[in-house]
């Protein structure tokens, strides 16, 4: 929709309209320009539709704040695309009339039916469950299967999860005919209004219980404690969040089960720091080593690895060991572990020691060469840049 209209003007309302006289501006577009009522006319719908999205920003006090102070771009979330182009579809536009007509609105009798769906029998869903599960980084590398015991609602055995003593204690009801749903028709200007309700007799299960379960007392679940086995992928990382379907608690007399969300922590490694998929290590030489060079050990999430160190190695210098990170989720390829190299100044020496090191003193090689001052100026700068 080009050059979208201000919505006071779509519903012809002054700026300073009460909820109920927006509320009532919206039902009289409505009404004038319900697609039942002109079938075949895009005119009439797309008004239908912008009436629409004018009423569901006005009719919520926060869009409508921010409407008021930054116009359609205070909105955009909700209107910009407009109701055909992404945003609500026309059947989001007539789960609105629950609001403006009361119940669930259902269509206009004699129409064309348009928007005139009639809900089934409600099906229960059980809630979901939430756990956390920590992981070591080589649990993470490799991926593991944990098992946990949780407490959970299951589906009743005595009663088969339908509540009723023995399972059979049930009897279609009788306000609603099994439907779960209550249907009214009101008599309007423009005919017969239909409106569907849940029915307040069954709550929309469609079947009332003549005698209860004794095991679970009519609720067709009970709490129990239940192991289940987890396969967690490699390469997660802290605050992701897995699901298994179906393993949360079983629904109230039947119905879905809620799904299991797993949550993932990281245990804190003693040596290694995590860094997305790479592995920080903070090696420490002594100065003899790093003046000398040599071979140290250096661990890594699955052992140890052999690292070689060359004459003159400068504090700050990184090394990489490839593929020593982690995995990526269902990926491909590794990160890599970067050993960050420190060089450890003694902070006692013996008199002989210090006699020595003020002997190396005097030596041009334990002065810094312009080539090292370089090194160290420009990684001071990159801190700044």
């Amino acid at each position: 929709m080009a050059g979208k209209r201000d919505y006071y003007e779509v519903l012809e309302v002054p700026r300073n309209a009460s909820a109920e006289e927006i509320k009532k501006a919206y039902r009289k577009k409505a009404i004038q320009y319900h697609p039942d009522k002109n079938p075949g006319d895009k005119a009439s719908e797309e008004k239908f539709k912008e009436a629409a999205e004018a009423y569901e920003v006005l009719s919520d006090e926060n869009k409508r704040a921010r409407y008021d102070q930054f116009g359609h771009a205070g909105v955009g979330s909700s209107a910009s695309s407009g109701f055909g182009g992404g945003g609500m579809s026309m059947d989001d536009i007539f789960s609105q009339f629950g609001d403006i007509f009361g119940g669930h609105f259902g269509g206009f009798g004699g129409f064309g039916g348009f928007g005139s769906s009639q809900r089934g029998r409600r099906v229960n869903r059980g809630s979901d469950l939430r756990v956390k599960v920590k992981l070591t980084l080589k649990e993470i590398l490799n991926g593991v299967e944990k098992k946990i015991k949780v407490k959970k609602y299951v589906s009743c055995s005595h009663c088969d999860g339908n509540g009723s003593e023995n399972g059979n204690s049930v009897s279609t009801c009788t306000t609603c005919n099994g439907s779960g749903v209550v249907t009214r028709v009101a008599n309007t200007i423009l005919g017969q209004m239909q409106t569907s309700s849940t029915c307040p007799t069954c709550n929309g299960d469609g079947k009332t219980i003549t005698k209860k379960c004794s095991n679970c007392n009519g609720e067709g679940i009970v709490r129990e404690e239940e192991v289940i086995s987890i396969k967690i992928p490699a390469g997660v990382a802290e605050g992701m969040q897995l699901s298994m379907s179906g393993k949360g608690n079983a629904a109230r007399r039947g119905g879905v089960n809620g799904d299991l969300l797993i949550v993932i922590e990281e245990e804190e490694d003693p040596n290694l720091i995590r860094d997305e998929n790479d592995v920080i290590y903070n090696l420490f030489l002594s100065f003899p080593t790093a003046a000398l060079g040599g071979t140290v050990e250096v661990p890594t999430i699955d052992g140890i690895a052999k690292v070689k160190i060359d004459p003159g190695t400068q504090p700050g210098k990184v090394l990489r060991l490839r593929n020593k990170g982690l995995p990526t989720v269902n990926g491909y390829g590794k990160g890599d572990q970067l050993i960050h190299v420190n060089v450890y100044v003694p902070e006692n020496l013996s008199a002989k020691e210090r006699k020595q090191m003020e002997e190396f003193e005097k030596s041009e090689s334990f002065s810094p060469s312009a080539t090292a001052r370089k090194s160290v100026f420009n990684k001071f700068r990159k801190m700044f840049d």
